[in-house]
């Protein structure tokens, strides 16, 4: 049995808390900005836009019309998220978690405040845009949550991570208004068409769209989201707390280097498929795609899983690097392959998409749904951490067979795509570096002598990817060089 790992007796009364800010905050912000932005993010996105000067001011004035509609919409999931939350945990106002999940709903608004701006800045592929507000907003979040630690305020740890993510909204909120109020062309009232006599409409293909898509939004949800309320529900705080660190170091991934990828990909198979280009660009795209997000997947996989014990030794203690937290983060970096491939190839899928072929999409995520939270049900209860991951890996096969089935038959009588050439060159240097680290972990890095050993199982690795990281380059050289010239947002 996996969850027969160490789990010290001294953990559930020292660590409980966690539990509440891994898992429950999480959740809480996740509720209400995932259902309340999601659908219009999806569908918005697949609005061409191109030019952004006076000439197209309409269609930027009718997309800023709909994406407004996300604040309304997010202030109500706001209320009703908070008073379930008070009624659920009986908590009063005075209470200092009451008081956190009041300031994380405030970040939340924030947030959402920016996100019509973040939605026309995607449009607008301007990348560069938001790498930097991103960046910065991270940065800012973790810079305030270090100062509120380190100073010993004692304040409550509730309240420094809801002082955190507001400081990742204010970012946010001041990061895209500035930029589009101080360097754009645009009018104030093309950002807020709502001025009295406006007599536009909105587009009604659009809004059609938007309620597809926040239909399909609930479903993801429970896709993404539903291991953790099972989490909540069916284990111990123990491996609440594991699965939570692992999802966090999972989630610096996923947000910084999949989720941008992913999204970026969905606005340029969409405006490529608007614009009635050939299939065969079309292939060439979505092959590229296919390919970077792979080997970015495949480089996780040939370090991640031989130092996730020595990341656990160097930055905690013996209490998370002896118990269940570097098998279920090995699992993760397993996982993290088909976490790539899904994201792509559901971005093809949602952005080139009839109405009808998303419907279809929508009544297989309901099954998928189903049997996901089911595996997690089982899964938890046997294995634990690592058997949510395992639940998340089986969901993620299911969608992407899905997402392959609908790609090959889009490219049915054309050459223009094949799975196979997604494959990046240098793979079987990835291999040879994973079997390498494999048997250094194995051979050298002793436990009990573990700094010394640690030095010589780390020089292996950083040989391996020296040595990898040449092999890729050299092989694919056309490709790195496209990505890193796309800042200049010629292709």
């Amino acid at each position: 049995m996996l969850t027969s790992f160490a789990t010290p007796s001294s953990f559930n009364s020292k660590n409980a808390k966690r539990n509440l800010y891994a898992i429950r905050f999480h959740l809480f912000i996740t509720v209400i900005l995932f259902l309340s932005r999601e659908g219009y993010r999806q569908a918005c996105m697949r609005v061409d836009i191109r030019r952004y000067d006076a000439l197209n001011g309409e269609d930027v004035a009718k997309l800023m019309k709909i994406t407004w509609w996300i604040l309304p919409r997010g202030i109500t999931f706001t209320l009703f998220a908070c008073m379930y939350i008070f009624w659920s945990e009986g908590l009063s106002f005075s209470h200092p978690n009451a008081k956190a999940y009041l300031i994380i709903g405030f970040s939340c608004i924030l947030e959402l405040l920016a996100e019509p701006l973040y939605i026309l800045s995607q449009n607008l592929h301007l990348l560069e845009l938001r790498l930097i507000v991103e960046t910065a907003a991270t940065i800012l979040r973790c810079l305030t949550t270090y100062i509120l630690i380190v100073k010993e305020t004692g304040m409550e740890k509730g309240l420094v991570f809801a002082f955190s993510q507001v400081a990742y909204g204010v970012c946010l909120f001041f990061g895209y208004w500035s930029y589009f109020l101080l360097f754009r062309v645009f009018k104030i009232s093309t950002l807020f068409p709502f001025r009295v006599g406006n007599q536009m409409d909105d587009d009604g293909q659009l809004s059609s769209m938007c309620d597809l898509f926040n239909y399909q939004s609930i479903w993801k949800f429970f896709l993404q989201e539903g291991e953790k309320i099972i989490l909540m529900f069916f284990d111990t705080p123990y491996n609440q707390a594991v699965y939570g660190l692992i999802d966090k170091f999972g989630s610096l991934v996923v947000r910084l280097v999949f989720l941008p990828f992913e999204e970026s990909s969905y606005t340029t198979f969409a405006r490529c498929a608007s614009e009635g280009i050939r299939i065969r660009k079309l292939g060439s795209c979505l092959t590229e795609a296919l390919k970077l997000i792979l080997l970015i997947g495949l480089v996780v996989v040939a370090f991640g899983p031989n130092y996730s014990y020595s990341l656990f030794r160097l930055l905690y203690n013996r209490e998370w690097s002896d118990g269940e937290a570097p098998a279920a983060l090995q699992c993760y970096c397993l996982y993290v392959v088909a976490l790539a491939m899904n994201g792509t190839s559901e971005a093809f899928l949602r952005s080139v998409a009839t109405k009808e072929q998303l419907e279809q999409s929508n009544k297989s995520l309901v099954v998928f749904s189903c049997i996901h939270l089911v595996l997690n049900v089982f899964l938890v209860q046997s294995a634990g951490a690592v058997g949510l991951i395992v639940a998340n890996s089986l969901n993620m096969i299911l969608r992407i067979g899905y997402s392959v089935i609908f790609i090959k038959n889009y490219f049915r009588g054309s050459a223009s795509f094949s799975l196979c050439s997604c494959l990046p060159s240098g793979w079987r240097a990835l291999l040879f570096s994973f079997v390498t680290t494999l048997i250094s972990e194995r051979i050298f890095l002793d436990r009990e002598n573990f700094l010394p050993t640690f030095l010589i199982h780390f020089s292996i690795g950083l040989t391996c990817f020296c040595i990898s990281s040449f092999v890729i380059y050299r092989n694919e050289r056309a490709l790195i060089n496209k990505i890193i010239r796309l800042r200049d947002h010629s292709d």
